[in-house]
């Protein structure tokens, strides 16, 4: 009796796997791109800050968006830091985030991207003004300008509920 020729079978099953390897999408890890300070002594942390250079963000446990106690949207406070840029010192302001441990992170994040879409409209506006072209089209020293003029100032808390 004859044997069944089997010898494309290892060929057809490698061509299957590198065909499955090479189309599947593999999902990359989401987060939020920071760079930490480095840790500097003790007597060098604490800063004195003017009130009028802070700008108080919160987002409490029902996903509520507010900016110095008012209600508004992930566009509307990226319209508010904006503004309030234009009246502070660029290197002296703080931008004070708290948010409540029971945040949702779709809420959290539409805040961190109102607020990086905030210091990017800045940046370009003052790439703009000052060399003439959008931040994107600068050379890496004026992006490097730009960032230095708008760096990012926050600070972050967590609110957590307290247990009785």
């Amino acid at each position: 009796m004859p044997g069944l020729n089997t010898t494309a079978t290892a060929d057809i099953s490698f061509m299957l796997l590198v065909f499955f390897l090479v189309t599947t999408s593999i999902d990359s890890d989401k987060g939020l791109s920071r760079l930490l300070p480095a840790i500097e002594p003790e007597e060098q942390r604490e800063m004195d800050i003017s009130e009028k250079n802070v700008l108080r963000i919160t987002l409490d446990e029902q996903d509520s968006l507010r900016c110095e106690n008012e209600s508004v949207t992930p566009a509307e406070l990226q319209e508010r830091i904006v503004s309030f840029m234009a009246t502070v010192e660029p290197e002296k302001h703080v931008l004070s985030i708290q948010a409540h441990q029971h945040t949702s992170y779709d809420a959290y994040f539409a805040m961190q991207n109102a607020i990086v879409a905030a210091y990017h409209q800045l940046r370009s506006d003052y790439a703009k003004k000052r060399f003439g072209m959008p931040l994107e089209q600068c050379t890496p020293e004026q992006r490097d300008s730009a960032l230095l003029h708008y760096p990012q100032r926050i600070s972050e808390e967590q609110v957590k509920t307290s247990d009785k």
